[in-house]
């Protein structure tokens, strides 16, 4: 009996040299996108529902259609290594993990500088914008030291991911940002609660404040409910 050759999973699998611990820490880097389209966005969906978030997650998914679309029609070959990571069957050019996270530095960027939805005050600012294009260079970085890719793949990859970040976000805050009261209004956001805070200066600040007062007046009025009994 034949057996067809079997192909990994390759949204995780992600190899390096045993023994080689910078190596093992840059393959837990290079899943950074998976962290953040899996445990960020979806978790960020479930329990937030911002259209602001929807968008950006939406902006990532066309980001990632784009690359495949290049990759397919470019169709350069992965370095001489991609043998040993048994990735030979797929293109390389531009890396889509420096694109996405290219993407996503310039996006988070431009949200947290232009103050949208109010999350990081001026203090912390700077300090946010820290995390996300260290995590894109590193990224970037493990993706060449593995083996995965060359230097002008990952370079292609992190400068497509500027230019559609900035361009997606120009397209969702100029273009489409109008519309976000009649998805909020509309069925599909009035069934799951989707919400735009872009206007409040200071989200957290005005959950907490309408929490306590909430919580208030639940017990003003069980106190009332009582003295009356």
């Amino acid at each position: 009996m034949t057996y067809n050759a079997l192909k990994a999973v390759s949204l995780t699998h992600v190899r390096y040299q045993r023994g080689d611990q910078l190596g093992h820490f840059l393959a837990w880097v290079s899943l950074v996108p998976v962290f953040i389209s899996l445990g960020g966005f979806v978790s960020h969906f479930i329990f937030r529902r911002e259209l602001q978030s929807m968008f950006f997650a939406l902006g990532l998914v066309i980001s990632q259609f784009i690359n495949e679309f290049i990759k397919k029609s470019v169709q350069q070959a992965r370095p001489e290594t991609c043998a040993l990571l048994e990735m030979c069957d797929s293109h390389g050019w531009p890396s889509s993990h420096s694109q996405y996270m290219f993407f996503f530095a310039v996006y988070f960027t431009l949200l947290t500088c232009k103050g949208i939805g109010g999350i990081w005050n001026v203090r912390t600012k700077w300090a946010a914008l820290f995390l996300p294009w260290s995590l894109a260079v590193l990224t970037m970085y493990s993706r060449v030291y593995l083996g995965y890719h060359t230097v002008a793949q990952v370079l292609a990859g992190a400068s497509l991911g500027i230019l559609l970040g900035g361009l997606w976000f120009w397209v969702v805050n100029s273009m489409l940002f109008c519309y976000f009261p009649l998805i909020e209004e509309s069925p599909f956001g009035r069934f799951f609660y989707v919400k735009d805070t872009s206007h409040i200066s200071d989200v957290l600040k005005f959950e907490y404040d309408n929490a306590r007062a909430a919580r208030n007046t639940m017990a003003a009025r069980k106190a009332m409910a009582s003295k009356s009994s």
